[in-house]
């Protein structure tokens, strides 16, 4: 698709960081001209889903009721940690409201009121968002089933093709040569698989880590082919890709970045990603200072002009690996606010503490209530040493702990390590 001449002129040629601390602030312009919701959580495909995604906007949540991404995080964690930094212009839709203690701590130490929450029943808020005039059009994650495709403030075909695994090689950058199989058309015992290991498969459309194999050896794809036919029996999944494995590879970032309805860019920042053994999602380490943007700008503003053509606007995160001879690899592309976009968007408060350094990580816990950990915690979260994005308290054999989101910070690499031991002895724990 062509650009119009319009809009081309907006299309830039370098690329500045966001002035933006807040979901709010990113979409403000774009969202101006009526009245806008966003949906914090995405859907899902469990049985507690009174709407599940199982009719057309289908997503790899896992294979089977017992492996299916969890009520708590989906419902709970993921939403409250994007409600941290919504900000106060667009209203948030969340079916479960965090406790009124962590939201008072974010009014504390985001500065936002929080008086733009809206909490629907789980049970009737899709119903609600598609007939009330109260919201023009909704922001998502994910495109949903069961909300009418004209209140989705992205065309949700459009969104869903650009979500799919498939896309990669379309966006304009440097990515693992790949070939997509439609399952209806290419059995999958007819697939034809690389000759040798590693290489990777992929479901189109995987959730939190959820479709993504590697493969390095029998057993991995013996594993990886069990997965497919689960999927494909419960009608949840149409196409695979088989994927080049980058080797050599020495670093994996996100380039996280806003794209406006006018094509404009801002850079939301760089992280360094934080991944287990097997590629599931810890968290990500970010320098405010010290990213070099020149670097990453190419690739972002080649993604960004691509979406714009699509018709797309919002937030992107695209994950790149770094090879050992500096050659950068797209290996996925999020056309959404993804896991450590709120870590992002902490760069102009941190740096006005003199942090230059944050982690983020899903994998925090500490023993007993919410409560007392901000009593425990109070001295370093009042310097934002710490600062808790989601708390989730549980009970395990009758003793509780919470599970927290959170972002460590400080002045140097080696200070927020200190830090982070510091609170460790306090008793934060790393899952």
């Amino acid at each position: 698709m062509a650009l119009d001449s319009d809009v081309q002129t907006n299309l830039q040629t370098d690329l500045q960081y966001t002035q933006a601390t807040s979901l709010s602030d990113l979409f403000s312009a774009d969202t101006a001209d009526a009245p806008h919701a966003f949906i914090l959580n995405y859907p899902a495909t469990a049985s507690w889903a009174a709407y599940p995604n199982t009719e057309k906007y289908f997503l790899q949540d896992g294979s089977d009721e017992a492996t299916k991404v969890s009520y708590d995080k989906i419902v709970q964690q993921e939403p409250w940690k994007n409600l941290a930094v919504l900000g106060d212009r667009l209203a948030g839709i969340v079916i479960r409201p965090p406790r009124n203690i962590l939201i008072d701590y974010w009014r504390e130490h985001f500065g936002f009121r929080y008086e733009n929450l809206e909490v629907l029943q789980r049970s009737v808020y899709l119903d609600y968002l598609s007939q009330s005039d109260r919201f023009a059009k909704v922001l998502t994650l994910f495109p949903f089933d069961h909300l009418a495709p004209e209140k989705h403030a992205v065309p949700p075909d459009t969104h869903y093709r650009l979500l799919s695994k498939e896309t990669l090689s379309e966006l304009g950058v440097p990515c693992p040569h790949y070939v997509t199989y439609h399952l209806d058309e290419t059995p999958l015992e007819d697939v034809p698989l690389p000759a040798e290991f590693p290489y990777l498969i992929k479901t189109t459309h995987g959730l939190s880590g959820e479709g993504t194999y590697i493969i390095q050896n029998s057993s991995d794809l013996d594993y990886c082919l069990r997965e497919i036919r689960k999927y494909r029996e419960i009608n949840l999944l149409r196409s695979i890709v088989v994927s080049d494995f980058v080797k050599n590879a020495v670093q994996n970032y996100c380039m996280q970045f806003y794209v406006s309805k006018t094509g404009a860019v801002e850079l939301i920042g760089v992280t360094g990603q934080l991944v287990t053994e097997e590629g599931g999602y810890l968290g990500g380490l970010i320098d405010y200072q010290n990213t070099p943007v020149e670097r990453f700008a190419p690739h972002i503003l080649a993604i960004a002009r691509y979406a714009h053509q699509q018709g797309y606007f919002g937030i992107i995160g695209c994950d790149v690996l770094e090879d050992n001879d500096g050659q950068l690899h797209a290996i996925d592309a999020n056309f959404r606010v993804n896991g450590s976009t709120p870590l992002c968007l902490q760069r102009q408060p941190l740096l006005k503490e003199g942090k230059a350094i944050a982690k983020y990580s899903t994998d925090y816990r500490m023993d007993g209530t919410l409560d007392s950990i901000l009593v425990e915690l109070r001295p370093e979260l009042a310097r934002k040493d710490f600062l808790i994005l989601s708390a989730l308290e549980k009970v395990k054999y009758g003793k509780i702990y919470t599970e927290l989101y959170g972002i460590v910070a400080g002045e140097t690499l080696e200070e927020m390590q200190q830090i982070e031991q510091k609170l460790q002895s306090k008793g934060l724990m790393l899952g």
